[in-house]
């Protein structure tokens, strides 16, 4: 385990210029999984940088997938649908949910056994979610107590299911999905609350035979899946806390180039801009199904107010980061309906609270939710990563605003996610 580090950020006048962020974890993840299974070469240009995505590639590599990276290109041999090989230890997937839950749904439908676990972070959150539907298609799967990693696949012939997920969650639609692709028929995925579509875009570029039709997913099975050339937009999900920056701090103007507009993907520039935050879009363009454009931030005074439940699942990531900027709008900010904040890399909702309190600020915490008031100054203070990425990041950006600077406690788990975000923030602020 690397010594953690703190990082100071100190006020700004401004935030200007242009950047380009690394491609986006959730494409690259999906891409990296299903190349593996496909027939022929998959090569992904603009493969994300975090160490959540290089946890998939290690897993895959240990089932005996060829994987060649160099910078942020990546190439994978593919071994067709069952062509994994039986892994010699137990598969790492570090800190990434991502890799554990959606790998997962592959492994089942595998002729072999296998143990996925990670970090003593990702042992803490709930895998039944995954568990439960993978068992109903006939894979046999032993956990810790409480559904917890690691998880012990014991992969079988699975048959389809129809299947509802109780929680709005893209990942567990992907699980369900990707093992889809094993069984022999049609396995449909029901969902009321539309989640990121990735996985979607991804299986009908590599030759999936998918249907789409009022909140209903199907695939065909057993699937053959043939090797793509992809390039990855730049994530939304990083974009975020850029965004944030530059409408909190006066005078700012940041564009940013060549990020994923994914219309699952920007439920916050719907709710900044109802807001009153400037946000211009320029260049869209579609590549590899993907809707790719570039933005234009400006600093702008915001007015806040509530987000409704139902569009929690479309800003689950983004939430930490607009409670930040939600004590710099007039009318503060508040949620509810994001319980599932408590089970991230942290319990978000009492780090962000915690940590805002720290700060001097307003905050009224409750089961699912927060409530900040507007137009809080301020303090300078050392806050705790708790070793979330999103929760480094999001306090990174108060201190763009806060009297005396930020200084965050922890501050290389941001590689999670994001390893430039440090040096990327100092190249575009200004005093």
């Amino acid at each position: 385990m690397r010594p953690q580090q703190d990082q100071t950020i100190r006020a700004a006048r401004r935030v200007e210029g242009t950047i380009r962020l690394p491609g986006d974890k959730s494409i690259s993840h999906r891409y990296a999984m299903l190349g593996a299974i496909a027939e022929g070469v998959t090569e992904i240009q603009g493969f994300a940088s975090s160490a959540d995505c290089a946890s998939t590639l290690t897993c895959l590599h240990a089932l005996g997938v060829s994987v060649a990276r160099a910078g942020d290109r990546v190439q994978i041999e593919g071994k067709g649908l069952f062509g994994l090989h039986k892994p010699g230890a137990p598969l790492d997937a570090g800190n990434s949910g991502s890799t554990l839950r959606m790998l997962s749904g592959i492994l089942a439908g595998q002729r072999f056994s296998s143990v996925i676990g990670g970090d003593e972070s990702l042992s803490r959150r709930p895998m039944k979610r995954i568990i439960d539907p993978l068992v109903l298609m006939g894979a046999h799967i032993d956990s810790a107590p409480g559904g917890l990693p690691p998880l012990a696949i014991h992969g079988d012939r699975l048959h389809p299911i129809r299947y509802q997920p109780p929680v709005a969650s893209a990942q567990v639609k992907t699980a369900v999905l990707f093992a889809g692709l094993h069984a022999d028929g049609e396995t449909e995925v029901c969902e009321p609350v539309p989640t990121r579509n990735h996985s979607e875009i991804a299986l009908a570029q590599m030759g999936a035979h998918l249907t789409r039709s009022n909140g209903r997913l199907s695939v065909d099975g057993p699937a053959r899946l043939s090797g793509v050339r992809v390039h990855v937009p730049g994530d939304m999900s990083s974009a975020a806390f850029f965004i944030a920056a530059a409408l909190l701090v006066p005078n700012s103007r940041l564009v940013i180039e060549g990020v994923g507009l994914n219309p699952t993907r920007t439920a916050l520039l719907g709710v900044l801009r109802a807001m009153g935050g400037s946000i211009q879009t320029a260049i869209l363009r579609v590549e590899s199904g993907e809707t790719v454009g570039d933005l234009v931030v400006s600093g702008s005074d915001l007015k806040g107010g509530e987000i409704p439940p139902e569009s929690i699942p479309g800003l689950i990531d983004e939430l930490p980061v607009l409670a930040v900027l939600g004590t710099q709008t007039r009318r503060g900010l508040s949620f509810r309906g994001a319980a599932e904040l408590r089970v991230k890399e942290s319990d978000r909702l009492a780090a962000v609270a915690a940590n805002l309190r720290g700060l001097g600020a307003d905050v009224e915490e409750f089961p699912d939710g927060l409530r900040v008031s507007g137009g809080q100054r301020l303090r300078g203070a050392a806050i705790e990563s708790y070793g979330d990425h999103r929760i480094a990041m999001a306090f990174a950006v108060a201190g763009l605003v806060a009297e005396g600077g930020v200084t965050v406690r922890g501050s290389n788990c941001v590689a999670i996610s994001f390893p430039e975000f440090f040096t990327t923030l100092a190249a575009v602020r200004r005093d």
